[in-house]
């Protein structure tokens, strides 16, 4: 995927998002494990949000692998000491594809 078209789809997930009630704090969030697409807060949780687009939604879902999984955890860490933080957090998915977005909450290993 290109990286204009990973922008739109974390663009239209950010719109998204704020329908459902979150405010967004950061987007794409770098550390030296990887990248953190969106960074929101709903209902005092922090969500880390991983975007995935695709021509549908089973090989977007597929692209959440655990080795990427693991850089966005290291990755929460590197955001949550940077900012001296100590709060319920959540790493989310949220999938584009066919002009749709579908969040899937807390996914683990």
């Amino acid at each position: 995927m290109s990286r204009a078209k990973g922008n739109d789809a974390e663009r239209f997930t950010s719109k998204h998002l704020e329908e459902q009630g979150f405010t967004i704090l950061i987007c794409n969030y770098y550390t030296r494990f990887g990248e953190i697409d969106i960074i929101a807060r709903r209902d005092e949780v922090l969500h880390f949000i991983e975007v995935k687009s695709g021509l549908d939604y089973e090989r977007a879902v597929q692209n959440m692998t655990p080795q990427k999984i693991g850089r966005i955890l290291k990755s929460v860490d590197v955001y949550l000491k940077h900012h001296g933080l100590a709060c319920h957090y959540q790493i989310d998915a949220a999938i584009v594809s066919g002009g749709s977005c579908t969040l899937i909450e807390s996914i683990t290993l």
